[in-house]
């Protein structure tokens, strides 16, 4: 060991002035050197059956700091004008070989250059780190979800016979200072971190860990902004879209295009979406059951478009039907008219070219004629009669199917109606359910 110098200083007077000490007379006293194998190759201790107990603590935003003794560095403060830390350059000193198992990619933070080495051989290292690991996410109540993430720091080399970790701060006080040290959270806002002692046995060996779980909640207003409340809205739509007439197209076409904006969201829902998770997402399911309700609702509005077209067709073919039949009478009314006026003139013209005594078998002969195609106009117009009997009653069947379909038609839009209603309410309350649970 090197003897620390010490400066004396007389004045002209003979009087004794204060000590002149620095940090490089520890240094030396030490024998803190790069070249210096003693205090960087092994593990820190005059015994090697003691353990060299490591405190770290994690804060969010990866702070990391780590605090071991070291055995041999000690100095007596009062040779040294009361220096009880100094500064040392990491390669210098043994340092506890720790990593994150859920680490990832290398760190590329700005490092630290130095550890403060206490005189009691207490060394602490604080770095910044940024740290890119592996999660377990769990997607089911997205956007109303809470995650959980492991920071797991441990020893590669060191067993707990060997080496011990223990944390320097609590749960409580842990999540204190992280909150502290957040100036912005973005999506997400960070609600507890706590830590937990794990040890398990590998290759007939006992290892420690430290286990840091980060609880975190995402922010749902902009996903319930930009999505959900679009596509509550076009429901809402699809809803009102049922007090349009059935007798024209707009309703089937509108249906179609609250269809074809609730395929674009699906699409920007396979974006935002993160892919991997246990369970199928609520909100997967909520945009799912509501686009089948649609699809079910549009199949609907075509069932009953279809039944009123049919009605339509049914009144133009009877009513075409009706006045061809109409026609026909008329037609047939003017020639039995004729034929009246042509056998009275006939009897006319032969009562007043004839003789009385002449009259009297040509007046019975006339009247035969006349009583025969009376019977014969008789024939007709009960034929015709019976012609238009049928025709109404063909029009009546039909004006009763017509009705009938049309009267179909409105029960099934008012029966889906009211199960549409039913099924998007109950659904909707026990999805809300769900993601409060």
């Amino acid at each position: 060991m090197r003897v620390a110098v010490v400066v004396l200083l007389f004045l002209t007077d003979g009087a004794l002035c204060k000590k002149v000490c620095s940090y490089q007379d520890v240094v030396d006293y030490l024998n803190l050197t790069r070249d210096n194998s003693v205090h960087k190759l092994t593990r820190p201790v005059l015994d090697y059956t003691h353990p060299t107990t490591v405190e770290l603590d994690i804060l969010l935003y990866a702070i990391l700091a780590v605090m071991w003794n070291n055995e041999r560095i000690l100095w007596d403060p009062a040779q040294f004008c009361g220096i009880t830390k100094i500064s040392v350059p990491h390669d210098m000193l043994w340092k506890p070989d720790l990593f994150i198992y859920e680490m990832i990619q290398k760190d590329d933070s700005p490092q630290n250059p130095y550890m403060i080495v206490s005189y009691d051989g207490t060394v602490i290292s604080e770095e910044d780190m940024r740290v890119v690991s592996t999660c377990k996410m769990d997607v089911h109540k997205f956007p109303f979800d809470t995650q959980k993430c492991n920071i797991s720091v441990g020893s590669a080399v060191h067993s707990v016979d060997e080496l011990r970790i223990f944390p320097s701060s609590n749960s409580s006080r842990a999540t204190q200072f992280s909150r502290e040290v957040m100036k912005t959270q973005g999506e997400w806002e960070f609600l507890h971190l706590s830590v937990a002692s794990y040890n398990f046995t590998y290759d007939s060996k006992q290892w420690e860990q430290l286990i840091y779980t980060f609880t975190m909640k995402r922010r749902p207003l902009l996903h319930v902004i930009n999505f959900l409340l679009p596509i509550l809205f076009f429901l809402c739509l699809d809803l009102a879209s049922y007090f349009i007439s059935d007798h024209r197209g707009e309703k089937l076409g509108f249906k179609v295009t609250v269809l074809l904006a609730i395929s674009v969201l699906l699409l920007i829902l396979n974006d935002i979406l993160p892919s991997m998770s246990n369970k199928t997402p609520l909100i997967a399911t909520y945009c799912i059951v509501i686009f089948a309700l649609m699809l079910l609702s549009l199949l609907e509005t075509i069932l009953v478009t279809y039944l009123m077209e049919k009605d339509s067709q049914e009144k133009l073919k009877l009513g075409d039907d009706w006045e061809d039949k109409q026609e026909k009478v008329k037609i047939d009314n003017s020639n039995t008219e004729d034929k009246r006026q042509t056998g009275c003139s006939c009897i006319c013209k032969v009562s007043d070219g004839e003789k009385q005594h002449e009259l009297l078998p040509v007046a019975e002969e006339v009247d035969n004629i006349v009583q025969t195609g009376e019977s014969h106009v008789l024939l007709l117009i009960l034929e015709e009669l019976k012609d238009l009997q049928k025709t109404a009653n063909l029009h009546l069947s039909c004006r009763e199917e017509a009705r009938r379909s049309s009267h179909w038609a409105t029960r099934i839009n008012r029966a889906f109606f009211i199960f549409y209603v039913v099924v998007v309410s109950t659904f909707l309350s026990l999805i809300f359910m769900e993601w409060n649970s």
